[in-house]
């Protein structure tokens, strides 16, 4: 039998020095989406990377993390609403509980939601979790 999680959950991501980062877990997004704003591109050894900014506290918006990330990918992404952006994609390690998945990720602007970060389907089912859609923090509390 798979391990459950519950519809949010905290996840750490230890590549981009997020400790803990509360989200919510999506079976209706394919892809893994993290909130970014102050996003820039800038070359490195060659390759394409992106520098953005993240808040760590929903509650507390000064509290601010700049990170950095080769860029996987760059694709149209539609949206819950239909609406159609070009996003960034980077690939990063995200630790839900005991389970590590290195996933790839959507940088994007979630200001208007209430997660900073989504946990979609493909992350999921790589990691053989299902989803209690009742419960919240199977995976443990912060």
């Amino acid at each position: 039998m798979s391990e459950r999680v519950g519809w949010r959950e905290w996840v750490k991501l230890p590549e981009l020095g997020i400790k803990r980062l509360k989200c919510k877990v999506d079976t209706g997004a394919k892809n893994s989406a993290l909130h970014t704003f102050d996003l820039s591109t800038f070359e490195h050894d060659g390759e394409l990377w992106v520098r953005f900014s993240i808040h760590i506290d929903e509650h507390d918006l000064s509290k601010i993390q700049t990170c950095e990330a080769k860029v996987q990918d760059i694709r149209d992404v539609t949206d819950s609403g239909g609406n159609v952006t070009n996003r960034y994609f980077i690939e990063t390690l995200i630790e839900i509980g005991e389970h590590k998945i290195m996933a790839p990720v959507s940088l994007t602007s979630r200001d208007t939601m209430a997660f900073k970060m989504l946990l979609g389907r493909t992350a999921l089912r790589q990691a053989g979790l299902v989803v209690h859609p009742a419960k919240s923090y199977l995976q443990g509390k912060k």
